[in-house]
């Protein structure tokens, strides 16, 4: 049985190029905010147009 504290969304609000996705959702690169892409839980954070790049978590409310 899992935990009441696994089952709360956790907080990620930033992950780097290369970095492990930490929650699934919609991230946008610092480079373009207005850009949104789907990651997956897991899923290994790409470059953005060839550069590393910080990827911040959308708020819920944006979506």
């Amino acid at each position: 049985m899992k935990r009441i504290a696994l089952l709360r969304e956790r907080y990620a609000p930033s992950a780097s190029t290369g970095a492990h996705c930490p929650v699934s959702g919609l991230w946008t690169p610092d480079q373009s905010p207005d850009e949104a892409h789907t990651f997956f839980e897991g899923q290994v954070f790409p470059t953005y147009q060839g550069m590393p790049t910080v990827w911040r978590r959308r708020a819920v409310g944006q979506e």
